[in-house]
C-alpha cells in the first residue's frame, strides 16, 4: 500500500495522479475510455493544469438521504417514507463477505494504490485498443465513491443528474481531483463503508443495509458468502443483473465474483465452488415507501405529517430548504396519533360507509386542551385505485384537502356562543315561524348587509316561539336567522375566528347572515378543533400533529407546538355544553348519543343535501364526522350509504352514528368525566294554557334591522314571500 506524506503535500501516487489528469486533458492517456480525444475538444496541456488547479479543494459530501419513520403516539410504526431507501450503517455491521466481494470485482487493487490506479489505466487502454472500443474501465473504488456523491448531490432533479453522469473529460478531471482529497483524508476503511453506504443496488435500494433488507429480508451484517457475491455483482449494472427478473443472468455474475474473490485468495477455491453451486435464494421484502403503505388506514394522516413539515418554519426558513431535510431523510417522527383512537375511526367508517358508496366520509378527532390529533381517516382508501383517493377529506385545501364542505347547522353553537357573549340570555325566545326573510338590514365588520334572502326550517311543524335551548336541540333555522341579526355579523366572525374555525379554502369568512346555517365550506379538523374548545372551559388549542423528532444523528429537532387562547368565557362554554347536550339527549342527535358517560354534538346538513355532519365532544376528545360526495355533485337523496336506503340523509343518521361508534371504541377504558352544565329554565314549560297567546310575540329588534308584521295566532305576515326558500337545512 502507498504510503502518504504527512502534512499538506502530495504523496508520489497522488503526484502522479495529478499528472495523469492533466494528461487526460491532453487527450494522451484515456483515449480509449470512452471519452472524447481531447484534441477534438481543443484542449492544451497547459490550459488543462489551470483548470485542474481551479477545481475547488473541498467535496461537499450531502448528508445521505434515508428512511424517516413515522411513529404513532405508543411508537408503533405508521409508514417509512423515503426519496432513496436507505439505511446508513458501519462496517461492524456489514458482513465481511461484502466488503471482500465489492472490492474484489469492483477494484481489486483498492487497497495497493492511490486515488487512481496507473495500471488499471494502462491495462484498460491496452485492452480497448485492442478490442476497438470499450470493453473496461479504470474508475477506482474512491472515484465511484466521489461520482455516486455528486449523483446524490443531484437528488431527483434530472438535470443535475444528467450533468453528474455524462461521459465528459470535465466531469472525469473533476472526479479525479475530489478522489485525491477523499483518498487523503478518509482513509481505505472509510471509503468503503461509505461507498458501500452510497452506491444503488437496484429495485430502490441504496446502500447494503437496504439491499440486504430487500433480496434478503436480512441485515447486512448476516450476509452470507454467496449472498454476499450476488450483491457486489449488482453493482456494475443493477438491471442487467437483477436476480428478481433474471436469475440466470444474476447467477452468471454472482459466480464471477465468487471466482475472483478465490483468485484475490479472500476466500479457497472450495468454498468458490461451494457457493457456486448453490441456486440463488431470495426473500424479496418489496419496497415499502410512502404513505401509501400507512397501517389502520393513517395514509392521510401520514400525508398530513408531510405537509405540516414542509410548510413549518421550524424544519427550515425557506420551504426548499425544509424539502431537501424531508427527502434526506432519516428522522424518527413521533406523532400524536393513538392507535386506538385510529382503528376505532377506521372501524367505524367502514361499518357505516363502503369504499364503493356513491358517496364518502372523514372522521378527526383531537384532544381538548392540547390540539392533539388523536385520528383521522375516511371511507375511501389512501391511493390511486378506483375508489380511492390521496386528497385528505378531513384537512384544509392547503394541507392536503379539498375545497371543504358546507357544515350545515353544526355551525350554529358558534353563533349561539357569540351571543351569549354579547350576553344575550340562553332563555331568549324568538317567534321562529316555519319561514321567513333575514331581516335586513344587518351590522357587519365594517359597514351593514342588506339583502332579501331568506330560509325555513326543516319541518313545517317546526313553529316557535323557541328559546335557545330548545331551538338548539330542534335545529331551527329561523331562530338562528333572527339571533344572528340581532348581535350582528361581526360577533359571529369573530367568535369563528378565536375557536379556529374558517374557510377550507383558506378564504376569509364571508359577512352574510346566512353564515348561521353553515353556508361555508369547512372541514372536519376545522370543526373538531373548534368544538374543543367547548369541551375545555372556552379556552382553543390549534391542532398538531408532531410530538417530536430526532434526525439522522439522535439529535432532537424543535416542533410547532399548541397555541392556546381564550376563544370564550367558561360560563359561556358551559352554557354551549347544556345546550349541545340537549342535542344528543332530546333533540336531532339522539343516535349520537353516548353510554356510559358524557357528551355533547350538533347535527348538520348543507343546502340540498350535498354534506351531512355531526359534531360533538366528551371532556377529553372532540370529534367530527362528514358524509357526502368530495366533488359536490350528488345530492343525498334516494340514496344507500353503507348498504342503509336513505329517502334523504340527515346529520343525525349516518354521520351521528359514525360519530357514536368511533369515540365509543376510542374512550374504551379511559376515563368517563362530566361535562359542566349550567342550569337553564325553559320558558315554554313555565307557560299556562292562557299564555298561548302570546306564542307569536315577536322579539325584540334593535333600531334598523327591519321587522315585519304580526300575525294572529303566531308566525308572520311577509307580504310578497315567495314559495321556493334557499339557505341551509336543519339538523
Amino acid at each position: 500500500m502507498p504510503k502518504k506524506r504527512d502534512g499538506g503535500g502530495l504523496s508520489k501516487t497522488q503526484q502522479a495522479a495529478k499528472f495523469l489528469g492533466v494528461s487526460v486533458l491532453a487527450g494522451a492517456v484515456l483515449a480509449g475510455l470512452a471519452l472524447p480525444a481531447a484534441g477534438a475538444l481543443g484542449l492544451t496541456a497547459k490550459g488543462s493544469v489551470e483548470g485542474f488547479d481551479n477545481i475547488p479543494a473541498n467535496l461537499k459530501t450531502p448528508q445521505l438521504s434515508q428512511r424517516t419513520r413515522i411513529l404513532d403516539a405508543k411508537g408503533g410504526e405508521i409508514a417509512k417514507v423515503y426519496s432513496r431507501d436507505r439505511t446508513v450503517v458501519g462496517l461492524k455491521d456489514m458482513s465481511p463477505y461484502i466488503q471482500k466481494a465489492i472490492v474484489a470485482i469492483e477494484d481489486a487493487r483498492f487497497y495497493e494504490h492511490g486515488a487512481v490506479d496507473l495500471k488499471g489505466i494502462l491495462r484498460a487502454v491496452n485492452k480497448n485498443a485492442q478490442s476497438g472500443g470499450v470493453s473496461q474501465g479504470a474508475s477506482t473504488l474512491t472515484q465511484q465513491y466521489v461520482k455516486n456523491v455528486f449523483i446524490e448531490e443531484a437528488g431527483d432533479d434530472p438535470d443535475k443528474v444528467a450533468q453528474a453522469t455524462q461521459q465528459t473529460i470535465g466531469r472525469k478531471i473533476k472526479e479525479l481531483k475530489y478522489a485525491i482529497q477523499v483518498e487523503k483524508e478518509l482513509g481505505k476503511q472509510k471509503i468503503l463503508q461509505n461507498y458501500l453506504n452510497i452506491t444503488f443496488f437496484g429495485q430502490q435500494a441504496y446502500g447494503i443495509e437496504a439491499a440486504a433488507q430487500r433480496y434478503f429480508s436480512k441485515h447486512a451484517k448476516d450476509l452470507n458468502l454467496e449472498e454476499s457475491a450476488l450483491l457486489a455483482g449488482l453493482v456494475q449494472s443493477p438491471s442487467r443483473y437483477d436476480p428478481v427478473n433474471d436469475p440466470q443472468e444474476a447467477t452468471r455474475r454472482r459466480n464471477t465474483v465468487l471466482q475472483r474473490m478465490t483468485d484475490l485468495k479472500d476466500v479457497t477455491q472450495a468454498q468458490a465452488d461451494a457457493a457456486a453451486k448453490k441456486p440463488i435464494k431470495l426473500a424479496v421484502s418489496r419496497p415499502k415507501n410512502g404513505c401509501i403503505t400507512a397501517t389502520d388506514g393513517a395514509g392521510f394522516f401520514c400525508d398530513y405529517i408531510r405537509k405540516v413539515f414542509l410548510g413549518d418554519r421550524s424544519f427550515g426558513k425557506t420551504r426548499k430548504i425544509r424539502a431537501q431535510r424531508w427527502n434526506e431523510g432519516g428522522m424518527t417522527i413521533r406523532t400524536t396519533l393513538d392507535p386506538q383512537t385510529q382503528k376505532s375511526i377506521q372501524a367505524s367508517l367502514g361499518d357505516h360507509v363502503y369504499d364503493d358508496d356513491p358517496v364518502a366520509g372523514a372522521a378527526t378527532i383531537v384532544e381538548p386542551g392540547t390540539g392533539r390529533i388523536l385520528g383521522m381517516g375516511q371511507s375511501r382508501p389512501y391511493g390511486f385505485g378506483e375508489n380511492q383517493t390521496v386528497i385528505n377529506l378531513s384537512v384544509d385545501h392547503r394541507m392536503g384537502g379539498g375545497a371543504g364542505y358546507q357544515p350545515g347547522s353544526t355551525f350554529k353553537p358558534v353563533i349561539a356562543a357569540a351571543a351569549l357573549e354579547q350576553g344575550t340570555s340562553p332563555e331568549q325566545e324568538y317567534p321562529s315561524p316555519y319561514r321567513m326573510p333575514y331581516p335586513s338590514p344587518v351590522q357587519t365588520c365594517d359597514g351593514e348587509w342588506q339583502g332579501t334572502d331568506s330560509t325555513q326550517n326543516e319541518n313545517k311543524e317546526e313553529v316557535g316561539p323557541y328559546a335557545m335551548k330548545e331551538a338548539t336541540a330542534k335545529s331551527v333555522n329561523t331562530y338562528f336567522v333572527q339571533l344572528i341579526s340581532d348581535i350582528g355579523i361581526c360577533p359571529a366572525v369573530n367568535m369563528a375566528q378565536k375557536m379556529g374555525i374558517e374557510r377550507a379554502d383558506g378564504k376569509p369568512l364571508q359577512q352574510v347572515p346566512s353564515m348561521t346555517l353553515g353556508v361555508q365550506e369547512m372541514s372536519p379538523l376545522t370543526m373538531a378543533a373548534g368544538y374543543a374548545a367547548f369541551a375545555n372551559g372556552g379556552e382553543y388549542c390549534s391542532p398538531v400533529a408532531i410530538e417530536s423528532i430526532t434526525d439522522a444523528r439522535g439529535r432532537a429537532l424543535k416542533v410547532p407546538q399548541t397555541s392556546c387562547r381564550s376563544a370564550m368565557s367558561k360560563k359561556t362554554a358551559d352554557t354551549i355544553n347544556t345546550l349541545l347536550k340537549g342535542v344528543v339527549e332530546d333533540g336531532t342527535g339522539r343516535e349520537a348519543g353516548l353510554k356510559g358517560r358524557d357528551s355533547a354534538g350538533k347535527t348538520g346538513t348543507s343546502d340540498s343535501r350535498y354534506a351531512a355532519w355531526f359534531v360533538g365532544y366528551t371532556p377529553n376528545a372532540a370529534g367530527a364526522v362528514w358524509v357526502g360526495d368530495p366533488q359536490h355533485k350528488r345530492k343525498m337523496y334516494d340514496i344507500t350509504i353503507g348498504g342503509v336506503p336513505h329517502d334523504k340523509v340527515y346529520g343525525a343518521d349516518t354521520p351521528g352514528p359514525i360519530w357514536r361508534d368511533a369515540m365509543t371504541g376510542a374512550l374504551d377504558g379511559r376515563p368517563a368525566p362530566a361535562l359542566p352544565t349550567v342550569p337553564i329554565d325553559d320558558p315554554a314549560k313555565d307557560k299556562s294554557p292562557g299564555d298561548e297567546g302570546d306564542k307569536g310575540a315577536p322579539a325584540k329588534h334593535k333600531p334598523g334591522r327591519g321587522g315585519h308584521g304580526k300575525k294572529p295566532g303566531g308566525g308572520w305576515s311577509i307580504p310578497g314571500f315567495p314559495d321556493i326558500l334557499g339557505g341551509g337545512n336543519g339538523g
